[in-house]
């Protein structure tokens, strides 16, 4: 699959981003950049942008932003430009000849130079032989007697291999002389030789059409989404654990209360996150442009924006989530233990989304979970590129995710109100139910 390079390039980034933040946990925030005074006189907003701000400048300065940065810029430079480096050698192509002759051999041989492809010539004894062959991979190529062309998977019409140019330019040479033999010299068969079409080609394989513009830039959508929730969401149940080991969110609870804090804190480090991924995409579309690759060429609109959509969305939902999970702890293993269960249906929604992008069919599942805030970030954009969405269907999936999102913010605040103040061990959660039942 030509998305596997990306995929283990996405799980390697998330694995350097654990493991700096594993080494950040060690060591205790800084002190406060946020000035403390006067906020009493300022609304609601303006206490909020204030805390937005002091995580943006946190995070913009921290060594552990621009690292991963660069390796995502790396990773995206690498899948943009690989695909457009060629090494110039091509491997010998086996053609299978049933009923063949020597004018057959000697025209497939002058085709494959035309086009700069070595060929060998094996003589099949009849097509039950050859095609077997060519299902076993023994062969890469048969030619039916100059009456029919059979190749193992289908060829896409965006296919520019040299292989590629080979077999259509076999089958219409053949295609050609056939109408040749069959129409004669006189003027109403030079005619039928005017109207000659290529032979078609058969495959031994049942293949997927080739992948649409949609679909590929739906693939690489979800990926960055997947990298983006991922890296930013463990930042912020770090950031809660390390200011409520430290102390500093007791000093900022003095002046800013709690609601405020978290919203600036959710806040701030989504606006880096958005900022983030709109640099990516404009880097791997002025490179793409730059190099002339293929791979972001053309990439659908309207999957973009439906990608940057449910990255807002997705991180809205998710880092009230992990923000009051962060409250509950106060040291680097009690993290730990909260962060699989937490990432559980965001890996599972990827998993799934990914596997359905990348086979060319949306299954029931990936449109079913289209509708579920904790795995739609994945399954819309997945179904957008399908074109197997209206936009009702859309907007409702995108008022479902509002909703649950507000509903989630209020639980995540009495959660971190309660909570973020409680040192001495990790608070459990069957602690918190009376809080959450006033």
């Amino acid at each position: 699959m030509k998305a596997l390079p990306i995929v283990l390039a996405a799980l390697g980034v998330v694995l350097l981003v654990r493991l700096g933040l594993r080494r950040r946990g060690r060591r205790r925030s800084s002190p406060l950049s946020m000035p403390t005074r006067g906020l009493r006189g300022t609304g609601l907003l303006g206490i909020t942008g204030l805390v937005a701000g002091r995580e943006i400048r946190e995070r913009v300065r921290g060594r552990v932003l621009r690292v991963v940065t660069l390796i995502l810029f790396a990773v995206v430079a690498a899948a943009v430009v690989i695909p457009t480096i060629h090494t110039g050698t091509t491997t010998r192509q086996r053609v299978g000849v049933v009923a063949g002759s020597p004018a057959l051999d000697a025209e497939l041989q002058k085709l494959a130079t035309t086009v700069g492809l070595p060929v060998e010539l094996v003589h099949e004894p009849d097509l039950s032989a050859a095609r077997a062959a060519l299902s076993t991979g023994k062969l890469d190529m048969v030619v039916d007697g100059g009456t029919r062309i059979l190749v193992q998977n289908p060829i896409s019409t965006a296919d520019t291999s040299t292989e590629a140019l080979y077999v259509r330019g076999v089958a219409t040479a053949l295609g050609a002389q056939e109408t040749f033999a069959r129409a004669g010299l006189t003027p109403e068969q030079a005619a039928a030789v005017a109207e000659a079409k290529p032979l078609p080609v058969e495959s031994v394989n049942p293949g997927k059409q080739a992948r649409t513009t949609e679909e590929a830039t739906a693939l690489i959508g979800v990926i960055l989404i997947f990298i983006v929730l991922t890296q930013y969401l463990t930042w912020t149940l770090m950031g809660v654990m390390e200011e409520k080991a430290s102390r500093v969110v007791e000093v900022l609870l003095a002046t800013v209360r709690p609601g405020q804090l978290l919203a600036g804190k959710v806040a701030g480090i989504g606006v880096v996150a958005l900022v983030q991924a709109v640099a990516l995409v404009a880097f791997a579309l002025v490179l793409a442009k730059v190099v002339g690759s293929g791979l972001v060429h053309g990439a659908a609109p309207l999957v973009v924006v439906a990608t940057l959509v449910w990255l807002v969305l997705g991180y809205a939902f998710y880092s009230w989530v992990y923000a009051a999970a962060g409250s509950l702890a106060e040291r680097q293993d009690q993290v730990q233990s909260l962060a699989l269960p937490l990432s559980a249906p965001l890996i599972f929604g990827y998993i799934v989304s990914l596997i359905g992008v990348s086979s060319g069919n949306a299954s029931l599942l990936v449109k079913v979970l289209a509708y579920l805030p904790p795995t739609a970030p994945f399954a819309m954009p997945t179904l957008v590129g399908f074109g197997e969405v209206t936009w009702w269907q859309f907007l409702l999936s995108v008022v479902v995710s509002v909703v649950c999102t507000v509903m989630v913010a209020l639980v995540a605040a009495r959660v971190y109100r309660t909570a973020v103040l409680r040192t001495g061990g990790r608070v459990r959660l069957r602690e918190l139910v009376p809080t959450l039942a006033k």
